[in-house]
């Protein structure tokens, strides 16, 4: 396995938030409220977690220009830790 699946994984399995929203998003775009409503996190703590997530590769923002409505998708090393996590 590659050492970046492996750290993705090893990323998500420590904070339960986190392995929460990157399973809320899987194979949908979703905003950030959308996962927020699903998961039954707070959006602040929802937020601050897609920051962690975006930073290490694991989803992309479609439409980082925009202040609302911002839609979140699985990036191909998100989809590959997903499928190792299920």
């Amino acid at each position: 396995m590659q050492k970046e699946i492996i750290d993705g994984i090893s990323f998500i399995k420590s904070s339960g938030y986190r392995y929460k929203i990157i399973k809320s998003i899987n194979s949908e775009l979703k905003m950030p409220s959308e996962i927020s409503k699903e998961t039954n996190i707070r959006l602040n703590h929802v937020s601050a977690c897609l920051k962690d997530l975006k930073e290490k590769g694991l989803i992309e923002c479609l439409n980082n220009d925009t202040k609302k409505g911002k839609l979140y998708r699985l990036t191909k090393l998100g989809k590959d830790v997903i499928s190792k996590l299920s």
